[in-house]
């Protein structure tokens, strides 16, 4: 879809505030796989100056979410099969880093964070809320990150994750949201139990199911 016609409320937006809402456009389709992005477009609509758009549309090119033609304004990327894979392995592994790390220390209020998160992201699933579901699923596994502390861990994420998350629309409106919950509550019996390595494992392995959870014609192939 175009970029939306209405302006929002001007006001002084950080660098990264303009990152974030470009980001997120992306994530969540407003702004769609192979749609041209034009600086001064995307600047009207945030009110603010082209800089920060320019150095957001940057960061989002070295995230792989948009793609610079040369000589043509920048466009969405696509959801591309071998950045999600690459991007895939990466987050799985800071993740179950993260869980390993946050296991010995979470208290019984960090596992009911947990819990009712899960319980909301379920809740979401059923009612066919894509986004409630994500945004369930992002304060789930945030808890462990969380609680271990480690500020390169979520600044990697903070990076990898975005190229996912388009990926993770398409498990979350399908049957395999399902599948995601018992594995979060499975997750949860592990990290009360104290079983960080166990729980490292399982956590690894509910960010590797994300490809193989996807139709081959939701993404490009590399055909090279």
């Amino acid at each position: 879809m175009p970029v939306p016609a209405e302006t929002l409320p001007r006001r002084p937006l950080l660098r990264e505030d303009v990152l974030a809402r470009l980001r997120d456009a992306i994530v969540d389709g407003t702004l769609a796989p192979g749609e041209q992005l034009r600086d001064g477009d995307l600047a009207a609509w945030l009110g603010v100056s082209r800089t920060p758009v320019r150095e957001a549309l940057l960061e989002l090119g070295r995230a792989g979410l948009v793609r610079a033609v040369p000589g043509r304004s920048t466009a969405v990327a696509p959801v591309d099969a071998d950045a999600v894979r690459d991007a895939q392995a990466v987050v799985a592994a800071m993740h179950a880093l993260a869980v390993r790390d946050a296991v010995p220390r979470l208290t019984p209020g960090d596992l009911d964070a947990m819990r009712a998160a899960n319980a909301d992201f379920a809740a979401a699933h059923r009612r066919g809320d894509v986004d409630a579901a994500m945004d369930a699923d992002d304060r789930f596994h945030r808890v462990a990150i969380d609680v271990s502390g480690n500020r390169a861990v979520a600044g990697v994420l903070a990076q990898y994750e975005p190229v996912l998350r388009r990926a993770e629309r398409l498990r979350f409106g399908s049957h395999e949201g399902e599948a995601s919950a018992a594995r979060h509550a499975q997750l949860i019996e592990l990290c009360a139990a104290g079983d960080a390595d166990a729980a490292a494992r399982l956590t690894e392995q509910i960010w590797q199911t994300l490809t193989a959870d996807l139709p081959s014609s939701t993404v490009e192939q590399d055909t090279a």
